[in-house]
């Protein structure tokens, strides 16, 4: 295992960027920067033995802005959305940043974790690396309460495993559901839209939305609806549903919370993913509840990407572990409060791998 760091570019506030570059001993590798966490590429082989990244990305830092996309990020303080821009925690309200069409908080607002940057200290193993990414946000920040130190270490294994650990302690009583937001193509960075691939979901249930993708508060049942993706399903099949399917007009696609089976048993089987053109597979496993599938059915490219044009919708998907969104207005849904001096603790791994 090896990191090397390389130039990466300049943020519109004049700093330069760091890429970070963790190669295994297979040659595999997944490069990140620091600002905002972004996961930049993740190169692992197809059937072949050819390696390809399966990551939507831009050559430099300079791609990612202005903000298209959230491609590759990180996410803080809350992942997701939370409805009207605002919360009531022990009694006092907070008015968080409208970021969404002057009605909505998303993603953490208009300056979140995907916009920072952040102290990294690479740390290179035997059969693994690490990248340890550090940011505090202070109290207030984006309108949030309490100062919240986050840390969050990439593990790349010498099996083509990434695992992404989220650790993060407030000084005050506030919401915290940190995710990463990589849009992910197994047939191949710039290779077009993702109708062939084969999705396999474990879980029974997913978070009905309104018109505005803002949670209703009813967790439905997946059987008999396009979002039964508990056998394996090509996803074109789920997009030929859209324009019979409430939820799948709301959402131009799948762009929908799911909420993992066996909430209680910590690191879990949550999503497998095929692409049968490259033999691509890559299983994702995580002690969160939840997870948001999107289908990338709003990304269109105002930069060229990695592949020297513009992305268009449904060339990528992300699957973003997670509290459900919103869950601050919705008491049946598990807690994203995290209370002061209490450790906020959590891992997501994807492990790739090639099938026949």
């Amino acid at each position: 295992m090896s990191i090397v760091k390389k130039a990466f570019g300049t943020a519109p506030n004049g700093q330069p960027a760091d890429l970070y570059v963790m190669t295994n001993a297979s040659g595999a590798s997944v490069e990140i920067t620091n600002f905002g966490g972004i996961i930049h590429a993740i190169n692992v082989p197809d059937r072949e033995g050819k390696l390809g990244n399966v990551v939507l990305g831009y050559p430099s830092v300079e791609g990612y802005t202005p903000l298209n996309g959230y491609l590759g990020a990180l996410i803080g303080r809350v992942g997701n959305r939370i409805a009207g821009g605002e919360f009531e925690l022990d009694g006092e309200k907070y008015v968080l940043a409208k970021n969404e069409a002057g009605r909505t908080h998303l993603h953490g607002g208009d300056v979140g974790f995907d916009r920072k940057f952040w102290d990294v200290t690479p740390v290179e193993g035997i059969c693994e690396d690490h990248l340890i990414l550090k940011y505090t946000s202070l109290d207030g920040e984006e309108g949030y309460p309490g100062a919240l130190k986050v840390m969050v270490t990439y593990t790349f294994t010498d099996d083509n495993q990434l695992m992404i650990r989220y650790e993060a302690v407030s000084d005050k009583d506030t919401l915290c559901s940190l995710t990463n937001h990589t849009y992910f193509n197994l047939e191949g960075e710039g290779s077009g839209p993702i109708d062939d691939h084969v999705f396999e979901f474990n879980c029974d249930t997913f978070t009905v939305v309104d018109e505005y993708s803002i949670p209703t508060g009813e967790q439905r049942d997946v059987t008999g609806t396009p979002f039964d993706l508990r056998e394996p399903t090509r996803i074109g099949d789920g997009f030929a549903k859209v324009a019979g399917d409430e939820q799948l007009t709301f959402g131009k696609g799948y762009d929908h919370n799911f909420n993992i089976n066996d909430p209680e048993a910590g690191l879990r089987f949550a999503v497998s993913v095929r692409a049968p053109k490259s033999g691509r597979t890559m299983d994702v496993f995580t002690d969160m509840p939840a997870v948001q599938f999107y289908t990338a059915n709003m990304l269109e490219g105002i930069n060229p990407g990695s592949c020297g044009r513009k992305y268009q919708p449904r060339e990528g998907f992300c699957l973003e572990t997670q509290y459900a969104p919103d869950s601050i207005h919705h008491p049946n849904f598990p807690d994203s409060v995290l209370r002061a001096g209490e450790k906020y603790d959590f891992t997501t791994v994807f492990s790739f791998d090639v099938e026949g």
